[in-house]
């Protein structure tokens, strides 16, 4: 019997999952005839997304430039990676800090988004914000354990033959950061999609498919919302892509 290629079933399979998700809301909605404003038909949604397929592109857009620069943020340009490092580095920092990071994560970070709109104003800041601290948690943590499971025997090695500090760090210590910090990176690339949305409800001026989606929840447009919804669910799909490809690029063994 012949195995098909790993590529094909990589693609087919999610492929043929979609398709029959579809069929069966489908044939659920002509089964028990239920009405467009609870559920509408694929066929309906279908409809809606070509015909206001301008507003959509354009709201995926923002949304998108949204998550892209807070995701940035958050995971190494200014905040998760750098602070994982630095607590690494200052035992102390690490101590007096950790407990106060996990705690705040019992903060729902729908309950902070408006004392940030009041802090930084409404437009791109406070969304920025939102969708960094979705990432930052799971990026501080997993590069934290990434750090501490060093072999001590290779440290030492290292710092025999007369390495640096920094020598340390870049050939024995980054490197055991990089699969821990793609774990969290993937794990966070679809949560960011939702900071990016609740961004969107608190502190948006401009738009974005947060912003869309509120308005078919007010006027429900139920066709609406699943268009939004289908629009969100690609990017994060997108969005788990472009982390998984950076990731053969930086790991490619």
């Amino acid at each position: 019997m012949k195995i098909l290629p790993k590529g094909l079933i990589t693609v087919g399979g999610p492929l043929i999952a979609l398709l029959l998700v579809i069929a069966i809301w489908a044939a659920a909605v002509r089964w028990w005839d239920i009405p467009p404003y609870v559920l509408p038909s694929p066929a309906l949604t279908w409809a809606h997304i070509l015909a206001d397929l301008p507003v959509l592109l354009d709201g995926f857009r923002q949304t998108f430039c949204t998550f892209l620069l807070g995701f940035a943020l958050g995971a190494g340009a200014g905040a998760g990676f750098t602070f994982a490092v630095i607590m690494d580095a200052v035992p102390w920092v690490r101590s007096v800090l950790y407990p106060m990071l996990i705690a705040s994560q019992a903060v729902p970070i729908i309950a902070i988004s408006a004392a940030l709109t009041i802090w930084l104003g409404f437009g791109l800041a406070p969304k920025l914000v939102i969708v960094a601290l979705v990432v930052f948690f799971p990026v501080v943590v997993n590069v934290l354990d990434g750090l501490g499971s060093v072999d001590r025997d290779s440290l030492n090695l290292v710092r025999a033959m007369g390495g640096s500090r920094l020598g340390v760090f870049r050939h024995v210590k980054l490197p055991a950061t990089y699969t821990p910090l793609f774990s969290a990176l993937k794990l966070s690339a679809t949560f960011s999609v939702t900071g990016a949305v609740i961004g969107e409800w608190t502190a948006s001026t401009s738009g974005g498919l947060g912003a869309y989606l509120l308005q078919a929840n007010s006027r429900l447009n139920t066709a609406g919302t699943f268009a939004a919804i289908a629009f969100l669910a690609l990017l994060g799909v997108v969005s788990f892509l472009m982390v998984l490809a950076l990731e053969y690029l930086v790991t490619p063994w």
